[in-house]
């Protein structure tokens, strides 16, 4: 009676354990070749288990860089938050949630611009594209916890406010004609745009 928790155990494990191979490997090689150069079979290799398998996972490529890059952006939020909690300037502290972010968006240029097409455009009932848009959602929330701090903001307003800050982040991270700038010069331009926003109420 007691080996069933057992074996349930361990399959949970197992699972983890291949679906961190996976992310790893596909990180690997999407962060060396970019994306569009690299193979599922590749992937499959690397991680050491059957293309089927693989599917099980991810069904196609853009869900394996979705599967890969928000794990990236997780971690990158968290920091950017944390950062933030420190800084009393509304400007440095949105900037301190946005710098990450950017910075992990650019780590491979087109890996970044194809994940977030993918991220807008593809299925948002599909589990990695449903987790990409809730990494946005609180990407948001984190912004409208800072601009809230002011109090003549209120909450719906910083709610709003944020979405706009938001969309200039992702926006400037996604145009065609930043796709050669550096990420400084990104940061640059989103810093410009955000400081019009926070001047509402002044």
């Amino acid at each position: 009676m007691t080996e069933a928790p057992i074996s349930m155990g361990r399959r949970e494990r197992n699972k983890r354990a291949k679906l961190e191979r996976i992310v790893a490997a596909a990180s690997a090689l999407f962060a060396e070749r970019g994306a569009d150069d690299v193979t599922t079979q590749q992937i499959a290799d690397a991680a050491d288990i059957g293309t089927g398998t693989l599917f099980l996972y991810a069904k196609t490529k853009g869900e394996l860089l979705l599967l890969v890059q928000n794990a990236h952006y997780e971690e990158a939020l968290e920091r950017g938050r944390a950062a933030a909690d420190g800084i009393g300037d509304p400007v440095d502290a949105l900037m301190a949630i946005i710098r990450p972010v950017v910075e992990c968006n650019r780590v491979q240029v087109d890996n970044g611009r194809t994940y977030l097409r993918e991220m807008v455009f593809g299925d948002p009932t599909e589990p990695r594209h449903a987790e990409a848009l809730e990494i946005a959602l609180r990407t948001e929330s984190a912004l409208a916890a800072v601009i809230a701090r002011r109090p003549e903001i209120s909450e719906a307003d910083a709610a709003v406010l944020a979405r706009v800050a938001s969309s200039v982040m992702f926006l400037t991270m996604a145009a065609g004609v930043n796709a050669t700038a550096d990420t400084e010069t990104l940061l640059a331009d989103i810093r410009t745009q955000i400081s019009v926003l926070t001047r509402r109420g002044e």
